[in-house]
């Protein structure tokens, strides 16, 4: 007689035929229950499903200091022990990070990925980064003039904290204060992948030569010398160094560990009337949710519509349908909009008002509502400049939705990671169910097409 394999009938099994009825619909009705719990709440997008985690990775540890935080302190012996561990240093060698552009997470990760090649290179000079501008009307024009650090960040908290975690470095205002420099300064162009056999690999790979890039890079140095008949490299004899763009990308972020992965983002600190005109915008948001109902807490939504965005990301619709699927999952029934499209902004806010029932609002209309000076604040800041205060919001709100592959959307998600497990967090699970604080939507299937690479680049 032929075995039948799987489901095995009452009738084939006395210790199922004795238990009563009664039982047999419990463990049927338990089964039933079971199977559909786990299938909620489910987000469904290119024909792959995500369950939506709202429970952290881990608590953050009682009296931790909370890294997630837009103004947290920094950490700063990571960075100290990185540098005592640079035992060469190159007097003459000085770095300049200013080849960067975009928004403020490509900006913010050039700057950072910069300074760590020039430290692992032994420079001791850092010329104060500048800041790219883009144009407001066409965003896909990234290469305009020269902004100060102070655009974006705060000199003094870098200036102090680089200099006293790496006293061998020192922070010049200009290319004209680097001593001994020949004027016009004509700074050499060096990619570090240049400098390593990388064989085969896709152009976009991160740089699998940086635990040698200190060799490699004193090669260069002795090769051009010889090369061009230049002096040996000294404080008289200075080489100004740039990178290219796109070194942003490249940097294994977690090479270092994950204290000074979770703590070197802390350099850069958004200046502090940015900072205080976010908070505030925070605090007109927990009163515009309160409006329906809770106690003011809210889900922050980045919705990547742009002129610039790709045709290959999820449009409109996918996000959309993705952001109010995954907002109705949380019970939280208001939400702050991050976006520079203001025709799918309005309509965003009455697609979520008609099904959910939920209140959206961005951060010109909360502000015209809560602060006409501080609306007026806002509108004297520039177009990448009012991101900050988005990316001040976004991180304080009760649960981020945000799209991949926006470097926006990723460090938002990334910094906000780091409330987890503080100095000692594990990195994003990539195209995972978010962390119980963040869920990014987006295409996980292709390594370099759907530019999964970044979120092991980027520094939160």
């Amino acid at each position: 007689m032929k075995k039948k394999m799987g489901f095995i009938s009452p009738a084939m099994s006395p210790s199922l035929v004795s238990r009563p009825r009664g039982v047999l619909f419990l463990v049927c009705l338990i089964s039933l229950v079971t199977i559909w719990s786990c299938r909620l709440p489910k987000i469904c997008l290119y024909e792959s499903t995500y369950r939506l985690s709202l429970s952290p990775y881990q608590q953050p540890q009682p009296n931790a200091v909370d890294l997630s935080l837009p103004d947290s302190p920094f950490v700063r012996w990571p960075l100290e022990r990185v540098c005592r561990e640079q035992t060469i240093w190159r007097p003459g060698l000085v770095f300049i990070c200013d080849n960067n552009s975009g928004g403020i997470g490509n900006i913010r990760n050039y700057i950072l990925t910069c300074i760590r090649y020039g430290i692992e290179a032994g420079a001791t000079g850092i010329v104060l980064p500048r800041i790219r501008t883009r144009s407001e009307k066409n965003l896909a024009e990234l290469m305009l003039d020269y902004q100060p650090f102070t655009y974006f960040f705060d000199e003094d908290h870098f200036r102090t904290n680089l200099e006293r975690a790496c006293p061998r470095i020192t922070v010049y205002d200009n290319y004209e204060s680097i001593p001994n420099v020949q004027l016009p300064v004509k700074a050499e162009k060096v990619r570090p992948h240049d400098l390593g056999k990388r064989g085969g690999c896709d152009k976009r790979d991160l740089n699998k030569h940086v635990g040698v890039f200190n060799k490699a890079f004193a090669g260069y140095l002795d090769r051009t010398e010889k090369e061009f008949g230049w002096p040996e490299l000294n404080e008289m004899n200075p080489r100004p160094v740039r990178f290219p763009w796109g070194v942003q990308f490249e940097w294994p972020t977690w090479k270092d560990g994950p204290e000074f992965t979770a703590s070197f983002g802390g350099l850069l600190r958004f200046r502090e009337d940015i900072l205080a005109l976010g908070f505030r915008a925070k605090g007109y948001m927990g009163e515009f949710a309160k409006r329906y109902g809770g106690s003011g807490r809210y889900v922050g939504l980045h919705l990547r519509t742009e002129s610039d965005a790709l045709s290959r990301w999820p449009d409109f619709g996918n996000q959309t349908r993705a952001y109010l699927t995954a907002s109705e999952a949380t019970g939280i029934k208001a939400a702050y909009l991050a976006t520079g499209n203001k025709t799918d902004a309005a309509r965003l806010v009455e697609e979520a008002e008609r099904r959910l029932g939920m209140g959206v609002i961005t951060k010109h209309d909360l502000l015209a509502k809560y602060s006409r000076e501080d609306l007026l604040m806002l509108e004297a800041l520039t177009w990448d400049q009012q991101a900050l205060i988005d990316f001040v919001v976004l991180v304080e709100s009760d649960y981020f939705f945000g799209i991949s592959p926006s470097s926006f959307s990723m460090n938002v998600a990334l910094k906000r990671h780091l409330k987890t497990e503080g100095l000692h967090t594990r990195p994003w699970k990539i195209g995972g169910d978010g962390d119980g604080r963040s869920w990014l939507t987006g295409r996980f299937e292709q390594y370099w097409d759907d530019w999964l690479y970044m979120y092991e680049s980027m520094w939160p």
